[in-house]
């Protein structure tokens, strides 16, 4: 019989289903995989601020250029590579991101008035 300091097997460091840590080149590959998303989202916190400052035309103009950003990045990005942008199949998501930005940007365009107008 081993000591009991020895053991037979040999232990996993963190339980059963721990996986060595990532190398850097590993970490950058999943941050480089958000970079799309990120880049639509800061447009979209731009919109809000703007939204939030009382420009409210010009911020949902934005929030539909940030839709119409999302579509031309996942059209011209692999599924991979368009990380969180890639919800649906491509061509549905393009459909999609594109068609919403077109109707938020004519919309915000054509509203005249209202209880937020610029006084």
């Amino acid at each position: 019989m081993p000591p009991p300091d020895e053991s037979p097997t040999e232990m996993l460091p963190a339980g059963r289903h721990a996986r060595p840590p990532r190398t850097r080149a590993e970490t950058w590959r999943k941050v480089r995989g958000h970079l799309p998303f990120l880049a639509v989202m800061l447009v979209v916190a731009v919109a809000f601020a703007r939204i939030g400052l009382q420009h409210w035309r010009e911020g949902t103009t934005e929030l539909g250029l940030a839709l119409l950003l999302g579509g031309v990045l996942r059209a011209s990005l692999t599924r991979t590579a368009a990380g969180l942008l890639a919800v649906r199949s491509r061509r549905v998501d393009i459909v999609t991101y594109v068609l919403f930005g077109l109707v938020m940007i004519l919309v915000s365009l054509t509203i005249t008035g209202g209880p937020i107008a610029a006084r």
